[in-house]
């Protein structure tokens, strides 16, 4: 059994065990729905099904819940930002791959369902520090992904004169996260693909 599907054993009484990860990926899906604050336990119970003892022998309690939540939603994140910059990968490639991966999920109701990293960096990460960290963690390394793409660009003569990577790689983290925000209210694919493209297109020769 892998490390995914490997069942937690709870204490005598209780469900025998249960997919962890799959509980995560439920409470997830609340917690990106709802926000942090607006989710109640019986939202997580109903999601989860799992009863209130079996949930906090599990996890503990909503916050440390939360963040397994926000980890899982990280490394899914990263997972196919390496897939979509992988080195092996022609750059300029890999950088339409990474906006075209940003325009579908800002697309109709994934656009308005918006980020969840997003959402959480503007409700919590100023307040909880421990969410103040994955958030910044998170930015960081997709920052670096993207100028190490940048710079094998730069090195195959693909940017354009006077492109600095680390600078660039910066622009386009905030782009794509601005348009996370903006895709909460304007969420025609086509819209972002001819923004991404005009945008990329600075960048590029």
């Amino acid at each position: 059994m892998s490390p995914r599907t490997a069942p937690v054993q709870l204490p005598r009484g209780r469900p025998r065990g249960f997919d962890v990860e799959a509980a995560v990926e439920r409470a997830m899906g609340v917690f990106w729905s709802r926000g942090y604050h607006a989710t109640a336990l019986p939202d997580l119970l109903r999601a989860t099904k799992l009863s209130r003892g079996s949930l906090y022998a599990a996890f503990g309690d909503k916050h440390s819940l939360f963040l397994r939540a926000l980890d899982r939603y990280i490394a899914d994140a990263v997972t196919r930002m390496d897939v979509e910059l992988a080195p092996h990968r022609d750059p300029v490639g890999g950088l339409r791959a990474y906006f075209a991966g940003y325009v579908d999920r800002n697309s109709g109701a994934n656009g308005r369902r918006g980020c969840l990293l997003v959402a959480t960096a503007m409700e919590l990460a100023g307040q909880d520090a421990e969410v103040g960290r994955r958030v910044a963690g998170f930015f960081k390394v997709m920052e670096a992904r993207l100028s190490d793409t940048l710079a094998r660009a730069k090195i195959a003569g693909k940017l354009a004169d006077g492109v600095e990577p680390a600078s660039a790689a910066r622009i386009l983290v905030c782009f794509v996260e601005g348009m996370r925000v903006v895709g909460k209210t304007t969420t025609a694919r086509t819209t972002w693909q001819a923004t991404a493209d005009a945008l990329l297109e600075r960048f590029i020769q």
